[in-house]
Parts: C-alpha cells; structure tokens; sequence
C-alpha cells in the first residue's frame, strides 16, 4: 500500500480535547477513513498547533482527499512518500 505525507495548516489550531470527546472525534476519523480504504498512521504537529505533517496509508492520494472532505479536515499537499531508513546498510 502507498505511503503519503499530508501537510495540513489550522489558522486558528488544532484542538483536540484530551476526554472522551476528543476520543471520539479521532475513532470517527478512523473510521470514515477505513471507508476508503485510508489508514492514519501518525501526525507531527507543530509547536503552535497550527501545521500538521500526518502519514497515512492509503490506495492513492484521491483517497485522502476524500476522507479529508467527509472529516472536515484542510489539505494543504500530498506526498507519496518512501522510509530512508539511516540503518539500511547495517
């Protein structure tokens, strides 16, 4: 399965509440992602929260775009991406 780097940018933040709110929100994430196929791996959120770097696995990155739309969440660029692994020699 390809892998993406999605840059986001929150003008106003990111908030996600560390309660059950919160939780939920993300587990709805999840699943309207897994409709299409989209796995959110990780995001990298920057100091002021306001830029996210987040890796997903999905089909293509149409996909993301997609689930980006049905949760309400700003892309800013897609990238496939491959790991650079620093140890690969070893």
């Amino acid at each position: 399965m390809p892998r993406f780097m999605v840059q986001r940018t929150f003008p106003e933040g990111l908030q996600v509440p560390v309660n059950q709110d919160g939780d939920r929100g993300l587990q709805q994430i999840i699943s309207r992602n897994a409709e299409d196929g989209v796995t959110w791996v990780c995001s990298y959120v920057s100091q002021d929260k306001t830029r996210t770097s987040c890796v997903y696995d999905a089909p293509n990155a149409e996909a993301i775009r997609k689930v980006a739309t049905r949760n309400g969440l700003p892309v800013d660029h897609i990238t496939e991406v491959r790991v650079l692994d620093p140890y690969f020699y070893f």
